[in-house]
This record gives structure tokens, C-alpha cells and sequence, in this order.
């Protein structure tokens, strides 16, 4: 293990002490931030769309990328921001990450048009995408293996609160305010980060090594590159990705560009490649790629890959099974007011489960170790999931909360497991890459899954709709939607069913 000065705490010692606990305060408050970030741009979408005058539904792919353009980064930004924190110490990066957001919410803030506003994302994101990454390499760092899963849980708690609270909390300023005031407060709160970061975490600047190694360059942009082509060509292979699966059937092309999708998939695997062999002849590389020697972590990336595929099913699945399923309204306002409010009291059955199941999760790992809290979380996520295969447009709303709290409670006894394995399977001194690598694969899970379920769903209308005639397609919509989305659910149930056998593979810990 590598040598830690006096002013640390000792990892390896079942004593932690109270600077650690401030600490995980302190970056599970960047956390929080980052995650709200994610998500609260949704419910203020409209009314950017409207000040901006973006026409729709022309402009749609336009506006998409004010949503796409934080996600990619933040995919982007997470292993080479977590490498950096390796090599130069998680203080700075912590500290250079809330900069970064409060200049990129500033801009936000103040874009005059779209293209300003969907670079100051990009650069929004750079800060949030590195925070997190960085918060998981400090509890690796602070706290001791027997008090690690605990701690991962309780991040993956509040992340998961942040998605929760970010479309009502932009709500709240959409609706009493205007969006701009979200981005503002954003800059004293960011801040206040920096001031608990330089007094609470540790100078570490020196301890990782930084006055010694040098940061791979070639690496980071070949790697950048690869992520960046990789989800522009998902986005693209499915319509309007970033905003999710339209289901628009009565397009006059519904069929995705697939050219367009593998020129840039060609791209990024070919980048990908070049990056693979820039590493293996690297002294220092921007990730060693022998950490996927390790079965532990290989596997713990895997699972959360499909666990990123499967929650985004549910995130996107969900609200659309309630708008074209069961919404109802007088009026055209009517129904579209009820389909939001509907969808999202439906969804917080699943997210509030996932908060409250993470805690949970880690507290059985630390007492049982990986195996028994990944499999019953995975086999939660496939029960709920397959349940979720029996609705209908007579499903009650009930009968859906309980089904995707079911499978909610599995997504969030699965988080800090997966997180714990990650970091205990790697040595110290990239804990950080590590994190960033585990979190990249959630992300691209979940990139794939938004690919997947537009191009299932316009394949599997244009099958089913072949009976009708154009005349009679509009009695049947309702039922065939529903076909199309219950058959998503049985499909993420067979997933990730399969993939808990793999938990075998995982070696307990000692």
C-alpha cells in the first residue's frame, strides 16, 4: 500500500475519525449538486425552448443538445478528471470542479443564444462530471474497507436524491421565478463547496504522486474522442435521444438514420482502439488497463452497465406508458398537466426506493460482504421488472407504485456493492480512474438503452401496425404502445436475471 502521511487517516484501520466524516459530508454535498444538475433541466426544457425561440418541431434536435451536450461531457470529464485526482490530490480537483460548475451555471445563466447556452453546459458539466468521480476516490482514501460500503451507499443515497429533486426543484423556479435564477444560486452554493473543501479535506497534492507522474495526454484526448463519437452516435441513431424515445409513429421518416449512427460509431471504435494501444505502450497511462485483469472490478463494471441500461428503461418507459397509456383530460392542457403530474408521482415510487435501499446496501455489505446484497438487489430489479410486463391500459396506479418500488429497492441495494468492489478491487493510487471508469459504464448504459429502446419501438409499431390500415391504426395505438413498452420491461427482466449469475464470480472479501 502506498504511504500515507501522519496528518491522514489510516485506511486500514477500523477507526475513522471525524474529518472523514465531515469530508463525506462536504463532497456528498458536491454530489447532490451535480446529480440535481442532471435532471433539473427537464422541467425547464419548455420554457427555454419558448425564450429561445426554437421552432418545433424542426428545432427539436436543436434543443435536444442543451440536455445531451451536459451528458456526454459529464461522461466525458469523469476518468480523465478522476485520473487528475490521482496524480495531483483530491482537494484540488474537488476545488477546481466547483469552480469550474459555478463559471459554466454563470454562463448558463447569461447565454444570449442556444449555441452559448449549450457550450456553457459543456462547460457546466466538466465540473459536475469530475465531482463525482473524485467524492468516490475520497471516501477510498478516508475511510477503511470495513466502513467503505457504508459510505459508498450514503453517496449513492444523496445521488439518487438529486435526480429525485431536480425536475420539482426546477419546477419551483420555472413556476415562481424564471430558469436563470437555478443557475445563479448555483454560484454562491458552489463556493460555499470550495470554502468547506479547503478546510476540510485533506492537502493531499503531494501523496498522489503529482510531483512525479505526468498526466497522459494522448490518452486523455483519444479516449475523449472515442466517448464523445461513441454517444453522438447513439444520440443520433435514435432521434431525438437526449430528451428520450419520442414514439412519434406518425413521422414521415420514423426510421433512425443508421448511416449517420455507424459513421460515428466507426469513429469511436476506431478511437477506441488507437486508445487501447496508446496505453499498452504508455509508461504512465491515463488508465491501466490491468485493473480489468482483476475479476472483481471487470465484473462490477458489467453490472453496472446494465444496471445504467435498465434504470433508464424505467425513467423513460415509465412517463411514456402514463402519457400514452392512461392520461386522460377534458383538454389538451388538461391532459398534458395530468400525464406530468402522473408520471412523476409514479416515478418517485421507484426513486425514493432506490434512495432508501442504498443506505440499506451497504450496511449488508459490510456485514455480509458483495455477493448476498448484488444478487438480491439484481433479482428485485428482474421480479419488478417482470411484473412491470403485465401492464395494461387497466393497470391501476397502485399496482404500478408497488411493482416499481419493487424494482427501485433493487436498483438501490445494488449501488454501493458494485461502488465498494470497485474500489477495494484497485490500489490507491487509482481509486480515482477507477471510480470515473465504473460511473462512464452506468452512463454508457444508459446511452445504449435510450438507443435501444427507439429502434426496438419503431421496429416492433411497424410489425404490429401491419394488420391495420391507416384508418383503423388509431383504435389500436393505445394497446399497441402498450405492447411495445411492457415488451421492454420483460426484456430488462431476462437482463438482468442473466447477468446475476455473475455475482458467483465475484470474490467475497476477506
Amino acid at each position: 500500500m502506498p504511504h500515507h502521511p501522519p496528518a491522514q487517516p489510516n485506511t486500514e484501520t477500523a477507526y475513522v475519525p471525524h474529518q472523514a466524516y465531515a469530508a463525506l459530508a462536504l463532497v456528498a454535498f458536491g454530489v447532490f449538486v451535480a446529480a440535481d444538475d442532471l435532471t433539473v433541466i427537464s422541467t425547464m426544457l419548455p420554457q427555454m425552448i419558448f425564450d429561445f425561440e426554437i421552432p418545433l418541431p424542426a428545432g427539436l434536435d436543436d434543443a435536444s443538445w442543451i440536455v445531451s451536450s451536459y451528458l456526454i461531457t459529464h461522461i466525458v470529464a469523469m476518468p480523465l478528471l478522476g485520473r487528475v485526482s490521482d496524480l495531483y490530490g483530491r482537494r484540488i480537483l474537488f476545488i477546481g470542479c466547483m469552480v469550474i460548475f459555478a463559471i459554466g451555471s454563470l454562463l448558463v445563466a447569461q447565454a444570449s443564444t442556444l449555441n452559448i447556452l449549450i457550450a456553457a453546459r459543456v462547460v457546466q458539466a466538466i465540473g459536475g462530471g469530475g465531482v463525482v468521480p473524485v467524492a468516490m476516490a475520497v471516501v477510498g482514501d478516508l475511510f477503511p474497507p470495513a466502513r467503505r460500503a457504508w459510505a459508498l451507499g450514503l453517496l449513492g443515497a444523496v445521488d439518487t436524491l438529486g435526480w429525485i429533486i431536480g425536475p420539482l426543484y426546477g419546477a419551483f423556479w420555472v413556476r415562481y421565478f424564471t430558469w436563470p435564477w437555478q443557475f445563479y444560486i448555483n454560484i454562491p452554493i458552489s463556493l460555499l463547496a470550495v470554502i468547506g473543501a479547503w478546510l476540510l479535506l485533506p492537502d493531499d497534492g503531494h501523496s498522489q504522486h503529482g510531483h512525479r507522474h505526468r498526466l497522459d495526454w494522448s490518452g486523455a484526448l483519444t479516449l475523449s474522442l472515442a466517448l464523445v463519437l461513441i454517444n453522438v452516435g447513439l444520440a443520433s441513431g435514435g432521434g431525438h435521444m437526449a430528451t428520450g424515445p419520442s414514439f412519434d409513429f406518425a413521422a414521415a421518416n420514423p426510421a433512425p438514420t443508421w448511416p449517420k449512427m455507424m459513421a460515428y460509431l466507426s469513429g469511436g471504435g476506431l478511437a477506441l482502439l488507437i486508445f487501447v494501444w496508446l496505453e499498452h505502450r504508455t509508461a504512465q497511462p491515463l488508465i491501466d488497463l490491468r485493473m480489468f485483469r482483476a475479476t472483481n472490478f471487470s465484473v462490477a463494471c458489467l453490472l453496472n452497465f446494465v444496471v445504467g441500461l435498465a434504470l433508464i428503461t424505467a425513467m423513460v418507459n415509465v412517463p411514456l406508458f402514463v402519457n400514452a397509456v392512461l392520461a386522460s383530460g377534458s383538454t389538451l392542457d388538461d391532459y398534458l398537466k395530468a400525464a406530468a403530474v402522473e408520471s412523476g408521482q409514479i416515478l418517485t415510487a421507484l426513486t425514493v426506493a432506490m434512495a432508501a435501499t442504498s443506505v440499506l446496501g451497504g450496511w449488508l455489505c459490510s456485514r455480509l460482504g458483495y455477493r448476498t446484497p448484488l444478487a438480491a438487489g439484481l433479482l428485485l430489479i428482474s421480479a419488478g421488472f417482470g411484473l412491470m410486463n403485465g401492464w395494461s391500459p387497466a393497470v391501476t396506479y397502485g399496482a404500478m407504485a408497488w411493482q416499481l418500488a419493487l424494482a427501485g429497492a433493487g436498483f438501490g441495494l445494488v449501488t454501493a456493492p458494485v461502488g465498494t468492489v470497485v474500489i477495494n478491487a484497485v490500489a490507491a493510487e487509482v481509486r480515482g480512474i477507477a471510480s470515473g471508469l465504473m460511473l462512464i459504464l452506468r452512463l454508457m448504459g444508459m446511452s445504449v438503452g435510450l438507443s435501444s429502446l427507439t429502434a426496438w419501438g419503431l421496429y416492433r409499431f411497424e410489425i404490429l401496425s401491419l394488420p391495420y390500415s391507416i384508418a383503423e391504426i388509431g383504435q389500436h395505438l393505445q394497446a399497441i404502445t402498450a405492447q411495445i413498452l411492457t415488451e421492454t420491461f420483460l426484456a430488462v427482466a431476462i437482463l438482468t436475471l442473466g447477468v446475476t449469475v455473475t455475482t458467483l464470480l465475484i470474490q467475497t472479501k476477506k
